[in-house]
């Protein structure tokens, strides 16, 4: 038998969860989106089982796009240039929270 996973999080973290290669369900809390030449791209912090955010984990970039269907996925970012532009227009967003 599978686990069972109580899905109940803080209202105050919204939290996402991907499937991967060998369909293992991760979840992720959604660390901000960010709009950048035209593109929405979300910036995700891996969850523990406990729903906590994992200290070990580093946050990851995914792009919004469509299938065939037109549901909105994420997607890996092939383009490291594209990559780093993203990374950089995060960094610039936290700097001006502060």
């Amino acid at each position: 038998m599978g686990k069972h996973h109580d899905h109940e999080f803080p209202e105050e973290k919204d939290v996402l969860t991907l499937i991967d290669e060998e369909g293992q369900e991760q979840d992720f809390a959604i660390l901000d989106l960010v709009e950048l030449e035209g593109s929405r791209y979300a910036i995700l912090l891996p969850l523990d089982e406990e729903g906590d955010e994992d200290e070990e984990g580093e946050a990851i970039i995914l792009k919004y796009a469509r299938d065939e269907e037109g549901n909105e996925i994420l997607i890996d970012i092939e383009d490291d240039e594209e990559w780093e532009r993203v990374a950089d227009a995060w960094e610039e967003m936290i700097l001006e929270e502060k």
